[in-house]
């Protein structure tokens, strides 16, 4: 093998792909009758694995293998293994089975790490045998986004540049996690740079939606989404710093969980931006098929006091907080700019309704009042500050992705069309732009607050984007998560429903002023729906708490 500088970015991508294939045990792989039973390639033909339960056909998995990445929430698999009911062996080669099986499916992993995952399960059940446990996630198989940091694998976010660097050390949420007993066994893929909402890049190719493989599971933690969605990890960790947990979440039909900034310890990680140009923070948060799992994750995180890990986390412990039964319910509506597809209008009227039935109050919001356009500018203007992604890309000579492209023209799109609401900053320095764009997110928040207070809201529904999981590399922006982490909220995605005849005719056009991605019922048909749930900065625990009992409404 010839060094980095000797061999072209394509040779390198090369040599990482076969290395991740040849750590899949041949008895892992899918046979080719069950693969030849699916439309290939999976990408252009719609393919839903859940629904053909794909992973049960291959034969691969026992029935008791099954039954334990099936059966059990969070809670219920931490319960089995305290008891002894489930070893530690037992759950993770099961995940590691199914993680397995879904890489081949869908692209969804990066690092594999089952060997040492499996000696890990083995020392944690010989700890049990002895009575002792590590902490509350003893023997749990968590899966974590390519960019944490786990010794001995690679940290490249899907970037030629950083192919080769193999960790040294642990992110320090990585330490936290294996300190609360967690057996780390995969690492999950994402979009280049990770700023697109589509799951591509040119390492590890793209990551597919498993619900309809024509569709994109979202970004940047859509590798998460995908394992998640396919039961191959009861609890992943992903990263969000403008939708980038909440909108895998909504594709891929889980439930997903943007913290408050420096809540959830996030130092220590592979980013491709400039150091110290981070001015809207990048969160991580869980990703899990129950609100339960999500709760275990910042109960057991934030109880290790993580601070002690982490000097950029605000030291607040989790706290124990009761709701009140009936709400005052703030509903975000659509921005004349960002119109809403028919099924994501469809289920926030349903969500609406099942709310009121329930005897909670919903306030109707104005678009003027909720700012979605003006917050999304100072976004963009913040993130746009720095070029150190692109860099990254240029330099190791590799092409840049069509979802990033897109994006790119979508904004400028809006930038044609509309008078920003943003001072002119075209004479000023990258400081006095860094200022005034400051300057600006401090009035949006207080503009925020004083809607808060005056209309007494508990929580706000929104839209968690304007369309559902779309085709590949045409999701573009995100108008309807962005502006919660310029607002800097805490916020939930529950999935809720499907796409169905009943958007099979409404209307949906985009209008020259207008960005969305082109709506098409029949690519989309069957897949998931969801809502966005949020508060006020630092309120996570009553916007999870909030969010399990508007939960449980929309199911009874």
């Amino acid at each position: 093998m010839g060094s980095n500088e000797e061999s072209s970015w394509q040779q390198r991508v090369e040599w990482k792909q076969q290395a991740c294939a040849n750590k899949i045990p041949a008895e892992w792989c899918i046979p080719d009758a069950v693969m030849a039973s699916l439309q290939a390639p999976l990408a252009d033909h719609k393919n839903n694995l859940i629904q053909k339960n794909i992973i049960r056909e291959s034969g691969i998995m026992t029935e008791h293998e099954l039954h334990i990445t099936e059966e059990y929430t969070v809670p219920e698999l931490l319960a089995a293994l305290a008891s002894g009911n489930l070893s530690s062996v037992e759950v993770t080669t099961a995940y590691c089975k199914r993680a397995a099986i879904a890489q081949q499916l869908v692209a969804c992993l990066t690092e594999t790490i089952f060997t040492e995952a499996y000696e890990r399960a083995q020392y944690l059940d010989q700890l049990r045998s002895q009575g002792q446990v590590v902490g509350p996630l003893h023997g749990l198989p968590v899966s974590i986004k390519d960019s944490f940091h786990y010794k001995g694998t690679e940290a490249t976010i899907g970037m030629v540049s950083f192919l080769g660097e193999v960790s040294t050390g642990n992110s320090p949420l990585v330490d936290i996690l294996l300190k609360l007993g967690a057996v780390i066994y995969v690492k999950t893929n994402v979009p280049q740079t990770m700023m697109a909402l589509d799951s591509q890049n040119n390492v590890f190719g793209r990551t597919l939606n498993p619900w309809n493989t024509t569709l994109t599971p979202g970004g940047s933690s859509g590798g998460e989404g995908a394992l998640v969605a396919l039961r191959g990890s009861p609890l992943g960790v992903g990263t969000d710093v403008g939708g980038s947990i909440r909108v895998p979440a909504l594709c891929c039909g889980t439930y997903g969980f943007r913290p408050s900034a420096s809540r959830v310890p996030n130092a220590g990680t592979r980013a491709c931006s400039t150091s110290g140009m981070r001015f809207i923070l990048s969160c991580a948060g869980p990703l899990s098929l129950d609100l339960e799992g999500l709760e275990v994750f910042f109960r057991s995180v934030f109880d290790i006091q993580p601070s002690l890990y982490d000097s950029t986390v605000i030291d607040v412990p989790w706290r124990m907080v009761t709701v009140k039964p009936k709400l005052r319910i703030g509903l975000v509506p659509e921005h004349p700019v960002f119109p809403l597809h028919p099924p994501v209008k469809r289920i926030l009227a349903k969500a609406k309704q099942r709310l009121e039935e329930h005897g909670h109050e919903i306030i109707l919001l104005s678009h003027e009042e909720c700012r979605i356009k003006e917050l999304n500018e100072v976004a963009l203007g913040i993130f746009g500050l720095d070029q150190g992604a692109l860099s990254h890309v240029i330099s190791a000579g590799e092409p840049v992705v069509p979802a990033l492209q897109h994006i790119g023209a979508q904004i400028a799109k809006v930038k044609q069309f509309h008078k920003s609401s943003l001072p002119d900053m075209s004479s000023m320095d990258r400081l006095a732009t860094l200022a005034a764009l400051n300057t600006r997110r401090a009035e949006l928040k207080e503009d925020y607050r004083n809607m808060w207070t005056k209309h007494n809201l508990d929580i706000c529904l929104a839209p968690p984007a304007q369309n559902t999981a779309v085709a590949h590399d045409s999701f573009g922006p995100a108008p309807y998560t962005i502006f919660l982490n310029c607002l800097d909220y805490p916020a939930c995605v529950i999935p809720f429903g499907q796409v169905n005849e009943l958007d099979a005719t409404e209307p949906f056009q985009v209008g020259d002023d207008q960005i969305a991605p082109e709506y098409d019922y029949h690519s989309v048909e069957g897949a998931p729906c969801g809502i966005q749930l949020f508060t006020t900065t630092m309120r996570d625990e009553e916007c999870l708490q909030m969010s399990k009992l508007i939960d449980r409404c929309l199911r009874a």
